[in-house]
């Protein structure tokens, strides 16, 4: 294992997570007083928070108060920009859902702030049409296909490029261990860790659907969020409202309904999910499941950070040296959108824009068997 270098905060003001907490907070949290008409107690809550000079607990009647105030040790009273950035990012999204009255008893409770905010980012009937249009391809192409369409299904400007000759965008794919992937999919289980609803997670389905299909895989666990989360990552409500989405008589939707059924295909979430940890730290259940995987896919920048641990590694750092603690193969499936990253070639980097690890124009597959 690699000398850890030390962990990503928000402190310098011209950093990414500097931005994230000074920038992207407010603007996320302006979207959602406009998307709902909240009662007159939510605004003000929600002013407090970006307010805040120093960081306040959750309520003490929260159900995971004991378990933040754990995780947050050293860090609750300190400036949100002096504590390491994954835990103000987490800690911001769970005090969001504590303003908004998300799990308080009442007639908003359970309601997802996020939910107009994901309805506005559904794929296409163009999109589902030529994703379910791909199972006529011969099997390589469907492969390389789906693995390039889940991979950049966050882009805003998503175009799934699945003609013959262009199967990914391979000039802002800076690794690719596409092949490396599927020679682990061997006809056992695989977890796919989701990341983002919508447009992510509609080719993500497709490629569950290629798995059980071909055979790849007997049975495949799609892990989700327990709550909102991070905008737009996936529950299990977004997972049943994409497979009401695909058209009446798809035979991908069909399939994935049926497996559900089945238990070939079934859903799983975590509390660890929101939590404010990496997979080092992944409660011992959750790490069983992993390492009776065939392979573990995660996707997204979350699940990256995670996964590498939210620290300002050296871009040539041994992706496999820094995953070797992970219980069992893992796949990296990921768009560039913050500043951890790890398993470049030398000189990889010479020939890259400036801003390339924050532009999203940029994207990795890597795998540690």
């Amino acid at each position: 294992m690699p000398v850890e270098p030390p962990v990503i905060r928000s402190s310098d003001p011209g950093s990414f997570p500097h931005s994230v907490l000074r920038d992207r907070h407010p603007a996320i949290v302006e979207r959602v007083l406009s998307a709902f008409p909240y009662p007159p107690e939510v605004p003000p809550r929600l002013e407090r928070l970006l307010q805040e000079d120093v960081i306040a607990p959750l309520a003490g009647g929260a159900h995971d108060a004991a378990a933040w105030a754990e995780w947050g040790s050293g860090m609750i009273g300190r400036s949100w920009y002096d504590v390491p950035f994954l835990f103000a990012e987490n800690f911001f999204y769970r005090r969001l859902l504590e303003a908004v009255g998300y799990y308080e008893p009442g007639a908003w409770q359970g309601v997802d702030p996020f939910g107009p905010q994901k309805e506005a980012g559904i794929p296409g009937a163009d999109e589902l049409a030529e994703l379910d249009a791909l199972q006529e391809r011969p099997e390589d192409e469907q492969a390389a296909g789906l693995v390039a369409a889940a991979l950049w299904g966050n882009a805003a400007d998503l175009g799934f490029r699945l003609v013959a000759g262009d199967l990914q965008r391979v000039d802002e794919l800076i690794v690719d261990d596409s092949k490396r992937l599927w020679e682990l999919t061997r006809g056992g289980a695989v977890v796919l860790v989701a990341d983002n609803a919508g447009r992510e997670l509609l080719p993500d389905l497709v490629l569950i659907d290629f798995l059980l299909r071909t055979g790849r895989a007997s049975r495949v666990e799609l892990h989700v969020k327990p709550a909102p989360y991070f905008v737009s990552d996936a529950l299990t409500a977004d997972v049943l409202a994409e497979l009401r989405r695909f058209p009446s008589g798809s035979a991908v939707g069909g399939r994935l309904e049926a497996a559900l059924r089945a238990g070939t295909l079934r859903l799983y979430t975590e509390d660890f999910y929101c939590a404010p940890l990496t997979f080092h730290d992944a409660p011992e259940g959750l790490a069983e499941r992993f390492a009776a995987a065939e392979l573990t896919i995660l996707k997204g920048d979350l699940n990256y950070r995670r996964l590498v641990g939210d620290r300002s590694w050296p871009a040539t750092t041994s992706f496999e040296a820094v995953t070797g603690y992970f219980p069992g193969p893992v796949a990296a499936l990921r768009t560039v959108k913050s500043d951890v990253v790890v398993g470049l070639s030398a000189g990889a980097q010479r020939t890259l824009p400036a801003s390339w690890r924050t532009s999203g124009a940029f994207a990795l597959v890597q795998v540690r068997a």
